[in-house]
């Protein structure tokens, strides 16, 4: 099985730590992100990945190799100009054999343990040309109740909010990949084609997830990951 990983994010916002290197190369609890990610995509029965690289990619070349040391076969789609996320997916689809029904793929800027096994089964269940993993919205505030009178009643911390958000893992049916731009985002165009079109569908996921795009991201990922290596 193969998936196809966005890794050429410059990281802005954690700058001065993306200075010389692609986000997908910062340090988490010791180890580089992109290594956290190859240990899941390994636990889930993928054999082969394409790293989608743009900036700093010889950083990411070097650490990765061609994967021996990761327990999978790596290639790399190199951008001589960045072409957004549609475009670098088109791009590296080109590498994969045609005899490849499922295909990963996944931004390569956060951590979670939900098994991909499930994600595969829904996504051959429903029929469509791709499904993505739904991480269930959490609020960075506090938030509270209040009864009819305006009286607080209660306090909740940065609860579960009833929204779905789009966590950056899907999994796509190669007739995807004609429909993906040239250059732009997927996001923006050939998702919102395949909404109207009734082709593309959500998994919910309630397991740990979380997107690494700040300092506060990354130190909180740390303590998240260090609770789970405790259970």
């Amino acid at each position: 099985m193969y998936a196809l990983v966005i890794a050429g994010g410059e990281g802005e916002r954690l700058r001065p730590l993306t200075s010389d290197r692609p986000k997908a190369m910062i340090s988490v609890c010791g180890r580089p992100l992109i290594e956290h990610l190859l240990d899941w995509l390994k636990a889930g029965g993928v054999t082969d990945a394409v790293m989608l690289c743009g900036y700093k990619a010889e950083v990411l070349q070097g650490h990765l190799g061609d994967g021996r040391h990761f327990g999978l076969r790596i290639q790399y789609s190199l951008e001589d100009e960045p072409l957004g996320r549609g475009g670098a997916l088109r791009k590296g689809y080109e590498l994969l054999p045609a005899s490849e029904h499922a295909i990963i793929a996944l931004n390569a800027d956060f951590l979670t343990d939900q098994p991909i096994p499930p994600l595969l089964d829904c996504h051959q269940r429903k029929g469509g040309i791709a499904t993505v993993m739904l991480s269930q919205f959490r609020s960075p505030y506090g938030v509270t109740t209040l009864d009819r009178a305006g009286r607080i009643i209660e306090f909740s911390e940065k609860p579960l909010l009833p929204y779905w958000i789009n966590a950056g893992v899907y999994v796509f049916s190669p007739g995807l990949f004609p429909l993906l731009p040239e250059r732009g985002d997927h996001e923006d165009t050939t998702f919102p084609r395949l909404s109207g079109e009734g082709r593309i569908f959500g998994y919910k996921s309630k397991a740990f997830w979380r997107t690494i795009d700040t300092f506060k991201d990354l130190q909180e990922a740390e303590r998240e990951l260090e609770q789970l290596a405790r259970r």
